[in-house]
């Protein structure tokens, strides 16, 4: 079975805005989750204030690195693994060129 114009161009990349919003999310919440230490909650306004409340009340959420591996060569290994396969698996995608079907 061929594949339509529009059943091949089914992808769209997500607007630079939300890219963004997930990216500066992902960061931050790295930094609370390890270095709860380093943040300066009351120059955040509300969000300081909403961080710092999680922090003390609900350190559980945040799994504040009290599980997970430990064993900083696992970690390499994992990461390694990881990006390695991902790598790979981007690979793919960015060279899959579908067949253009004839016009009738």
């Amino acid at each position: 079975m061929g594949t339509t114009a529009s059943e091949a161009a089914y992808f769209r990349r997500a607007s630079l805005f939300w890219i963004t919003v997930v990216f500066l999310s992902l960061g931050y919440y790295t930094w609370v989750v390890f270095w709860p230490q380093s943040i300066p909650y009351q120059s955040l306004g509300p969000l300081g204030l909403f961080t710092r409340y999680l922090v003390d009340h609900h350190h559980t959420l945040l799994q504040n690195g009290s599980k997970g591996i430990k064993n900083g060569r696992a970690q390499l290994l994992w990461f390694l693994q990881t990006f390695l396969f991902g790598i790979a698996s981007l690979s793919i995608l960015i060279a899959y060129r579908p067949k253009r079907q004839k016009q009738t």
